[in-house]
């Protein structure tokens, strides 16, 4: 059987023989003929190895050389090893393959290759297309994700559905490595459980009727047994998995990587051209291990490592009769990975850096020289694969050996110039996932990763603070805690040493792929990568709603850390060349990035909304600022594009057999197979079919100022040259001209950003729950060891029940600890954090930048704003372990950078989207919660602060109030009336759903910004008076939605018969009365800041928002107060979702408010607002009285435990520890100057005849005329009205003034 055979291909290959004795003359540097004879003797050796001896041997030439190699190839060689032998005990075509005709049940995503799946339904099966019935047999599972799946065997008569899968009929068998169970019927424990990287063997016995299963080749027992056999029963490989799970399976097309003794893999292996490769590989080596000494007239053995290909005609055709043969079976993947990887590997075996074994450089040389270009293509492509698969799926061991391994070679192998670049060009982005290169894994079983090992003694934080922090000082450690603490951490640095290796080199792959020096064989690698990582960019910020097209966000969170090494390092080497240019600690995207159309956002929303509609209106200013002139055509091109593609958005759903057949096919399944092609077979059991992405991906952009596709740009393209400035193309004024060394490095910079954005913070904050675990555990165990020192000895059951819990608790705490060790050395190192400020920093300098460049300042990405907040975030509450944020260098000048961020752009006209102004606002109300960002805010220029209070002292209409109103609570939380809590008094024996809630921050007011909004208020009259107005309203609207709810919550918990009270609504409910609460403090806030805006009547509006002010007060006095009432019964109710709903909060703003108007103010203030609150017809003096009664009551803490029939009313004298006694002395006085000021205004009132009456509201005199139409009302009556109306009550006339009102004689008779 010939390697190559009388194919097409034959003839079209180089050919390097000698064919004449003239030619052997003719040519240059041939040996004599019998060192020849002994050099083709010594490199083509017989099956035992050993050369003939020289007088048995036949003198052999180049001429006879291939009739020579041909019969040691057919040495051994079976007749029977033909492609479609019949091996007994199987049926079905080789190769074997998952059935996408028929067999599969549910929808399912099938790779091309037909054998990776990602489940796309409920429940969804598939099998393969080969069963077998007789004898022992082996496949593989490579587990992408570790979620809900069932692995096994069944029989072609097993019937599954969208709830039944492989397991769940009688004869089929399956093993749950989510849920750690076999199935067959029913299910019993089995097993460990699996995790994404790990590989399933399926073992099926026959003869002996059994099925077993191994995990990363460690045997689980035999699963199954007395399974059914005999005629007509024969079993396939079949799997059962949910929604977006996904597996890829090996038959046989590659070697098992856990050979089970016995078995037999479903395909068979490729027996005679394995044998033809390892004996073609041999003379390789034979070829690489000697050299023709001339002068001695002798080949001489050599150290294989040494070889160079030099350029010797004797050598050079020798090999290339060997790749003759040995090219063509390197193009088959079963054989590159058996043969070629493991030999590459084992060149590498000795140690040392990569730079140490230039046999590999000379041995990528030779693949050049002799194999065709679509030999060494798809030879290349296959190791590449190869490599990224065995990287993926190896075990995590203590020395990370196995990962090393492969990427070092990954590394060799890129350092190879022409390699590289066909690898960047044509198989890294487009056929491989080669963002897998730059992951570790997480290991979930820490046995047999070895950390147990590594990290002999576990420790973990005994004493947390409510922020669920540490907070024990070293100093207060027990010498045994101590001790423990720093073995863990000396076991955490071994294990962070041994991770950086594995960093380290994948920073190495990535500083190959960024180089920008190898131009002498076409475009520089970096500028090859540049576009390619657009295009990934691309692909996962345009298919969010496609997950299995997205690169899992734990891959992209080390792709990043790894770049921005790789960034900074490159960047600082240009710099470093370059003097006067940027350094990468300074690094920004200049502006003109984000409007000159060298850069590709793709559908990503700017700041000032959609890109065709900013040029059209900012078209002017881009020509003013930046010298870029629209052109009217590509304006109205873009605009028919923005039709064009709704349109496509509309029909993206087909599939493609719905639509044109020339349509490109999506991007494989990031969750399946990691080395297979761009189509994925979309599996449905109504049709069969090819997915459509959402827009052809290589089309150009026609919103360009310069159309211009990502794969059509070119070095200048994006560095510029003499003639335009690349990326920098149409820098404004305000911009500096400081050199950027490489301009490439800006994109790769911006690409960074985005990446963050894309799913990066996600993962961040998805992996501190380990952490959270670890104190949630250990919070047990310290509860557990507190009960056990409480037991009684006699009570020995219960004792025995502590300590085994406690057993439980002390297993899962070593477990999660060591555990948390390998997540802080990957994800939370100091390391990791710095790379995150860096990027902070970026974001801000750039919107910083962006900003200056006034109405262009709408071009910048959204995206630079939400990293800057997300980074900000991380840094605060994930970084923790690995270090306070304080030692960051220069972090407070960036605290205050970011905070005139965001009090600068929260009201920021130039931004339009909803969803990123609600992330400002909330950004600002989070970081005014915290002392040292506060301190921040009050650091930012004066004119920057003024101007955010005043946006945030706007009327609360027609714009999201509820977090300004917060932000204002918080700037005064510490400062009102008992208003120095943290968490509410009745709250404070539950435990906080999460501590780091800003929420849950004690105090810290600013004293500097109450000063800011207290001037404004009282210079501003106009803008003083329409945001009480617009607090009163919303403060009107909430107690009344609350009041409305509570009334409703009542009249279902009083019904006989069993009422549940939707949790939507209780929560609604609760979100009213905690607004109350906050707009009473604000109010509060402004009584203490600026009393004169209720009590200066002068002022306009004042005595209106006093009277206004009153009659809210009254209603909330009256409904909190009452004996027995519905506020009572629902506050005594005690539902979940209603815990802040409480007599103390409301209360106690309202005490604040009335104590500030009648007893702080001078006396002159006080007896108007005394007037103003008595006058009011819901005025009750009892519900003043009911703050300070003197009943025996509860204290704070019996108040919180008692049950709600044991429950007293509230009274400001059980929280002692709440209010001071000068606010009670204050409250005291209160009391008595109203009970005089009432005694007083019942003897002075006089009757009030009907007539007399507002005909309004009928609770006050008239004493308001209309003009010009003289009807008349009281004033609080008309002044309301007139804010929103100005046509009379009764004519509706229009009003143009209004007189007071005075009774004559004449009038009263």
């Amino acid at each position: 059987m010939t390697s190559k055979g009388a194919g097409g291909t034959a003839s079209s290959r180089r050919n390097y023989r000698l064919g004449l004795d003239t030619d052997k003359a003719k040519s240059s540097g041939i040996v004599n003929e019998k060192l020849l004879s002994d050099y083709l003797h010594h490199v083509f050796r017989s099956g035992d190895g050993a050369p003939a001896p020289a007088l048995l041997r036949k003198p052999l030439t180049f001429q006879g050389l291939n009739t020579h190699l041909e019969n040691l190839l057919s040495e051994g060689e079976s007749v029977d090893d033909g492609p479609e032998r019949e091996v007994e005990g199987r049926l079905g075509p080789q190769p074997v393959v998952l059935d996408h005709t028929g067999g599969f049940e549910g929808l399912l995503f099938v790779d091309d290759d037909l054998l990776g799946v990602i489940g796309h339904s409920n429940f969804s099966s598939i099998r393969a297309t080969t069963c077998v019935y007789k004898g022992k047999w082996a496949y593989e599972v490579l587990i992408s994700s570790q979620g809900l799946m069932q692995i096994g065997w069944c029989t072609l008569y097993c019937r599954f559905n969208q709830e039944e899968g492989v397991g769940d009929t009688p004869d089929s068998y399956a093993y749950d490595g989510n849920r750690v169970r076999k199935w067959n019927v029913v299910t019993t424990n089995y097993g460990k459980s699996w995790a994404a990287g790990d590989i399933v063997s399926c073992l099926i016995d026959l003869d002996d009727a059994s099925v077993a299963f191994c995990l990363n080749g460690q045997s689980l027992g035999t699963a199954f047994s007395d399974i059914k056999t005999g005629p007509g029963v024969a079993y396939f490989p079949a799997i059962s998995l949910s929604f977006k799970e996904s597996v890829a399976f090996n038959f046989g097309s590659r070697p098992l990587r856990y050979p089970s003794e016995g078995y037999l893999p479903l395909q068979d292996p490729p027996a005679a051209d394995l044998l033809k490769a390892h004996k073609l590989l041999g003379f390789v080596k034979n070829v690489l291990s000697s050299r023709i000494h001339v002068q001695e007239d002798r080949v001489v053995e050599t150290e294989r490592s040494v070889w160079r290909l030099d350029g010797q005609p004797t050598v050079l055709i020798t090999l290339a009769h060997i790749f003759n043969h040995f090219a063509p079976l390197m193009c088959k993947v079963y054989l590159v990975e058996d043969v070629l990887m493991n030999f590459l590997l084992g060149i590498l075996e000795g140690g040392g850096s990569v730079d140490e074994h230039p046999l590999i450089q000379q041995l990528l040389d030779l693949f050049w020289l002799l194999m065709e270009d679509y030999e060494i293509n798809e030879c290349l492509k296959q190791l590449m694969m190869s490599l990224l698969r065995a990287y993926r799926f190896s075990p995590i061991i203590p020395d990370l050996g196995f990962q090393i391994h492969y990427l070092r070679l990954t590394t060799a192998i890129l350092r190879h110039e022409k390699s590289r670049k066909y690898l960047l060009g044509n198989v890294l982005f487009d056929v491989l996932r080669s963002v897998v290169f730059f992951y570790i894994k997480t290991p979930l079983r820490v046995k047999e990763a070895g950390l147990e090992e590594l990290i002999p003694t576990t420790w973990w934080p005994t004493h947390s603070d409510k922020e669920g922090k540490d907070e024990r000082e070293p100093k207060d450690e027990s010498s045994d805690e101590r001790l423990r603490r720093r073995a863990y951490e000396r076991g955490c640095q071994r294990l962070k040493k041994r991770i950086e290796v594995v960093e380290e080199l994948q920073v190495q792959i990535l500083r190959l792929l960024l180089n920008n020096k190898d131009k002498s064989t076409g475009e520089a690698s970096r500028y090859i990568f540049l576009n390619k990582f657009r295009k990934f960019l691309q692909e996962n910020a345009s298919n969010r709603g496609h997950p299995t097209a997205l690169c899992p966000p734990e891959y992209m969170l080390c792709f990043l850390h790894r770049l921005i090494t790789a960034v900074r390092a490159c960047w600082d080497e240009a710099s470093k060349k370059s003097p006067g240019s940027l350094a990468s600690d300074e690094a920004y995207v200049p502006p003109q990035l984000f409007y000159n159309g060298k850069v590709d956002y793709f559908d990503l929303q700017r700041l000032g909304g959609l890109l065709s509609h900013l040029k059209k209106t900012l078209k002017d200013d881009l020509a003013s600022q930046a010298n870029i002139v629209m052109d009217p055509a590509e304006i109205q091109a873009a605009s028919m594009d923005d039709l064009d593609e709704d349109e496509e958005s509309g029909g993206a759903q087909r599939p493609a057999g719905a639509g044109p057949g020339s349509a490109p096919a999506a991007r494989p399944g990031w969750l399946s197979s990691p080395t297979l092609g761009r189509a994925n077979r979309f599996l449905s059991t109504a049709a069969v079919s090819l997915m459509t992405p959402r827009r052809p991906l290589g089309q150009p952009e026609k919103l360009k100022v310069r159309t211009l596709a990502v794969e059509q740009r070119t070095e200048d393209d994006i560095e510029g040259s003499h003639s335009n400035d690349g990326l920098l193309l149409g820098r404004p004024a305000q911009e500096s001209d400081r050199p950027v060394a490489d301009k490439s490095l800006l994109e790769i910079t911006d690409g960074i950003v985005m990446m963050y954005n894309l799913s990066v913070h996600q993962q961040l904050g998805k992996m501190v729950v380990v952490a959270d675990d670890v104190h949630e555990y250990a919070a047990a165990l310290k509860d557990t060891d507190e009960k056990i020192a409480r037991c009684p000895a006699r009570r020995a059951d219960i004792l025995d029940e502590l300590h085994k819990s406690r057993k439980v608790f002390a297993e899962k705490l070593n477990h999660l600890s060591r555990r948390l060790a390998w997540i802080n050395a990957t994800i939370y190192s100091k390391e990791k954090m710095l790379d995150v400020y860096w990027l902070l920093r970026v974001c801000i300098v750039t919107v910083e930048h962006a900003d200056r460049t006034g109405s262009l300042f709408a071009f910048t990405p959204e995206f630079y704003l939400n990293v800057a907040m997300y980074a900000y975030n991380a840094l605060k509450n994930y970084f923790g372990p690995a270090g306070g944020m304080e030692q960051l260098p220069g972090y407070q000048e960036t605290l205050a950078q970011l905070a005139a961020i965001l009090a600068k752009h929260f009201a920021d006209p130039r931004i339009v989207g909803t969803d990123i102004k609600d992330a400002l606002m909330q950004a600002l109300a989070s970081y005014v919660c915290y002392p040292q960002s506060l301190r921040a805010v009050e650091r930012i220029p004066e004119e920057q602060r003024v101007a955010m209070m005043r946006n945030l002292l706007a009327p609360y209409e027609q714009r999201p109030w509820a977090q300004t109103n917060w932000i204002l609570v918080r700037l005064w939380r510490g400062c009102g009336f008992g208003y120095r809590y943290t968490r509410l008094p009745h709250l404070l024996k539950t435990k906080p759903e999460d501590a780091n809630l800003p929420s849950l921050q004690k105090p810290c007011p600013s004293l500097l910004l109450q000063r800011h909004m207290a001037l404004l208020l009282s210079t501003e009259k106009e803008m003083g008076a329409s945001f009480l107005n617009s607090v009163l309203n919303q403060l009107n609207w909430a107690f009344s939605e609350f009041i409305g709810m509570i009334q409703e919550i009542q009249q279902a918990a009083e019904r006989p018969e069993r009422n549940f009270v939707d949790t939507r609504q209780l929560k609604v409910c609760a979100t009213c009365f905690d607004l109350s609460v906050s707009l009473l403090r604000v109010l509060e806030m402004t009584v203490t800041l600026v009393p004169e805006i209720f009590l200066d009547w002068s002022r306009p509006s004042a005595e209106l928002l006093l009277r206004r002010l009153a009659q809210l007060l009254n209603q909330v006095l009256n409904r909190a107060t009452a004996e027995k009432n519905l506020f009572d019964r629902v506050v005594n109710l005690r539902l979940p979702g209603l815990e802040s709903v409480d007599h103390y909060p409301i209360l106690v703003a309202v005490t604040g408010i009335l104590v500030r108007l009648l007893v702080d103010g001078d006396r002159h203030g006080t007896c108007r607002a005394a007037c103003v609150l008595l006058s009011d017809p819901c005025f009750q003096l009892h519900s003043i009285r009911h703050l300070l009664s003197d009943e025996p009551s509860a204290t704070v803490s019996s108040t919180a435990a008692a049950a709600p029939t044991e429950r007293k009313h509230f009274s400001l004298n059980a929280y002692s520890d709440y209010i001071s006694a000068d606010e009670k002395m204050k409250v005291e006085s209160m009391l008595a100057f109203l009970s005089r000021e009432s005694q007083q205004a019942a003897t002075s009132a006089q009757p009030t005849s009907e007539d007399d009456l507002c005909p309004i509201c009928y609770a006050h005199p008239i004493s308001a005329v209309f003009k010009p139409c003289s009807h008349k009302s009281c004033k609080a009556c008309i002044n309301q009205h007139l804010m929103n109306n100005k046509d009379c009550f009764f004519c509706k006339a229009t009003i143009t003034g209004v007189d007071d009102y005075i009774k004559t004689p004449a009038s009263s008779s």
